[in-house]
Formats: C-alpha cells, structure tokens, sequence
C-alpha cells in the first residue's frame, strides 16, 4: 500500500502557525482534493478540528496521542491513503511512509508547527516528479519516493 504524507510548507518547514490555525494560506487546495478523493485521509484531532470544511467523498480517520499507527493502516481500505497532518501525526507515521508530496509556499513563519514534530530516523527522498500548482508564483508540489 502506498501511504503518502502530502502538505503545504512554508519555505522553512512550517504547516502552520499553530495548532488552532485554519490554514487559508496554500494554493494547493484543488490538487489536494483531486489527489485524495476517494481514498483515506488520515489525520490528528488538531488538524480535524482546524479544517474549515469536512473533507467529503474520503475516507477520514482522525488518530489520537496513543493511536498505533500499524493498527490505524490495517483499517485502511484500498491501495493508497494519505497522511495529512498534523506534525506530530507526521512524525507518528514517518516510519510508515512510502512517498512525500510536499508544496512549498514563498512563505517564512519563522516559528510554528513543523512538518515533522521530532524523527527518529533520517528520511532520504527520490524525486519522482513535479506538478505546478501556480507556476507564476513559483509553487509546485514535489512527488518524492521514500528510500528503503
């Protein structure tokens, strides 16, 4: 199964300003919603509380602090679901992923909340491809594959 970690960063590794943040600042929403419909979504209680709308036609799970995440996947159904956020359901899964697409935004915060709370191991990405989201403004989500 692939298991994808897909976010909008600032250019210093921020997802948000803080955990209560509605993030209204991506312009990556249309390509979020075509690349997860229909497919699991899988997020922390402070990223579910924070989305603005439901997130309709996927498959939501929302893991909690003692949340396994091998059990979490086993409720999975189907070939592919994504992990949404928040840094430290990120973190939780880091282990588990098979690929990153990230969309970096010409934003600084200089502090909040990072794509990944803390790591226990580094992650190394292949490049796999490159989607323009708004190529005026220089945005582009990056598809990487996680080495093994």
């Amino acid at each position: 199964m692939k298991i994808i970690g897909i976010a909008a960063i600032t250019v210093d590794g921020f997802i948000a300003k803080n955990s209560q943040e509605k993030t209204t600042w991506t312009k990556d929403l249309k390509t979020f919603k075509k690349q997860t419909l229909n497919h699991t979504v899988i997020m922390g209680s402070n990223t579910n509380k924070a989305l603005p709308l439901k997130l309709t036609d996927r498959h939501s799970i929302v893991v909690h602090r003692n949340d396994n995440p091998s059990e979490i996947l086993k409720k999975v159904k189907g070939n592919k679901c994504f992990i949404i956020g928040g840094g430290k359901t990120f973190s939780k899964f880091s282990n588990y992923l098979t690929h990153l697409y990230l969309t970096p935004h010409p934003l600084i915060f200089g502090k909040g909340i990072r794509l990944f709370e803390s790591l226990d191991n580094e992650i190394k990405l292949v490049f796999e491809k490159q989607i323009p989201i708004f190529p005026k403004e220089g945005i582009y989500q990056y598809q990487f594959r996680i080495k093994q």
